[in-house]
């Protein structure tokens, strides 16, 4: 489960700005992730994805990372080494999202949705999840969320492969103050977070 134990060292949380597309690309390695996905599952849909897969998908992300405003995602490191990425952006930014029956908006209040996350293989089940869902409040509110969404997997406590848990469990966002808002799968709930307080520098 992402974020199961504490990290043994100390984790830097940075945005994915066009300066770290190196890192970007280290991190996610040949295979952009996953099967040439390089974070674009939910920016696009289906026909659009697999006919993207591998070298669009993967200039399509640069362009995404380069791009004024801000940040797709953060990174985070582990010293000077990338070990961990979660995507977060406005609600609108991800097509698939506006087409999914399952997680389909609850009501008409904008919020900032978390999606997605990639963790090196060496570092899963060291606290970087959790590292990054910590950090990703605070990047929103910098830029005006009042109000984080996820859509994570309830394991009901069942060990699955990390593969299928890319947008990370509900034990990991009930555990970082979420609140499940829907649920109209049986393992899919959307789980809400209320923005408040002081917002640190990003």
């Amino acid at each position: 489960m992402p974020g199961a134990t504490a990290p043994s060292v100390r984790l830097a949380i940075r945005p994915a700005n066009a300066d770290r597309w190196p890192d970007v690309e280290a991190l996610f390695g040949r295979n952009g992730a996953c099967a040439g996905c390089w974070c674009q599952w939910w920016r696009l849909r289906g026909a659009a994805w697999r006919g993207g897969k591998g070298a669009k998908n993967q200039a399509a992300f640069r362009r995404q990372i380069r791009a004024r405003g801000p940040a797709p995602g953060l990174l985070a490191y582990a010293g000077r080494e990338p070990v961990g990425w979660l995507a977060l952006a406005p609600r609108g930014d991800y097509l698939r999202l506006a087409h999914s029956r399952v997680l389909a908006p609850v009501d008409e209040t904008p919020v900032w949705s978390l999606t997605c996350f990639f963790v090196r293989a060496d570092w899963r089940g060291r606290g970087v999840a959790r590292a990054l869902v910590a950090a990703a409040g605070s990047f929103a509110r910098k830029h005006g969320a009042r109000l984080l969404e996820a859509y994570p997997v309830d394991t009901g406590g069942a060990r699955r492969p990390g593969v299928w848990l890319y947008t990370g469990t509900a034990a990991l966002f009930a555990s970082a103050g979420f609140s499940e808002v829907a649920r109209r799968s049986p393992t899919r709930p959307i789980m809400r977070l209320t923005l408040s307080g002081s917002v640190s520098c990003m």
